[in-house]
């Protein structure tokens, strides 16, 4: 028989094991967010380019009757900003409502910054225009007569 087979642990021991699953978690929890940003920021990229192409005649009726390339661009960011403010929003409320059913489930409190809720938010307009300014340049770019030229 061993003298010494038991380990004592202080508080401040379990509180670091605590802490570094929470940074783990939150460190894998973050990768998957930002995995989910770039197919989002994909899907609304393909969105617009299928809405440039659609679009076609549209544009070169616009740049014709003297559209700016800057108002074409600026109309097709504007747009692609607008999904992703909308995909941001039904995000957030399908957020809230997870957290209110899971958290009285699991018996931990709800806590809501509303600073990270607006961070969101407005994360989720660059979002769009970054992965719209493609689809929302190419569509500047047209040639006005090609364009109406096309079927």
């Amino acid at each position: 028989i061993r003298d010494d087979d038991f380990a004592v642990r202080s508080q401040e021991d379990a509180l670091n094991i605590v802490t570094n699953i929470t940074s783990g978690l939150t460190f894998l929890l973050a990768g998957i967010g930002a995995v989910s940003l770039v197919v989002g920021g994909i899907g609304i990229m393909n969105i617009m380019l299928v809405s440039v192409t659609e679009r076609t005649r549209e544009i070169g009726i616009r740049m014709a009757i003297g559209a700016r390339e800057r108002e074409v661009l600026l109309q097709f960011l504007i747009e692609s900003s607008m999904l992703s403010l909308f995909g941001g929003i039904i995000g957030i409320i399908l957020g809230l409502l997870g957290a209110f059913i899971v958290a009285p489930l699991m018996d931990i409190p709800v806590i809501i910054q509303l600073d990270l809720i607006i961070f969101a938010f407005i994360f989720s307009a660059l979002v769009g225009m970054v992965f719209g300014f493609v689809p929302a340049k190419r569509a500047s770019q047209l040639d006005p007569i090609d364009a109406l030229r096309h079927e």
